[in-house]
């Protein structure tokens, strides 16, 4: 958030920047539920080969682990590649 907005949040009632903070809670909440459910589902897909046992195969069980390293990974450098971009920005205003 850029210091104009945070300017702006602050000047709300109380009572709004209550419900602005339940809000981007929520958000945020949502955001890391798609996030894992995407996690699951893809490395589901990429490393469940069959369902002939009610456990993973040790095959599985590496590559699953060895996805969602990856994702997470990727998802921490986006993450940090998007602070960067908007600090850039950021300083530019």
């Amino acid at each position: 958030m850029d210091k104009t907005m945070l300017a702006d949040l602050e000047s709300l009632p109380e009572e709004d920047k209550v419900r602005m903070s339940t809000m981007i809670e929520q958000l945020q909440i949502r955001d890391s539920l798609r996030m894992y459910n995407s996690l699951v589902e893809r490395c589901f897909m990429d490393c469940v080969d069959t369902f002939q046992r009610k456990s993973l195969t040790k095959q599985e069980e590496t590559c699953v682990r060895r996805c969602a390293e990856k994702f997470l990974k990727h998802s921490m450098r986006v993450g940090m590649r998007f602070a960067e971009l908007n600090q850039g920005a950021a300083t530019t205003d």
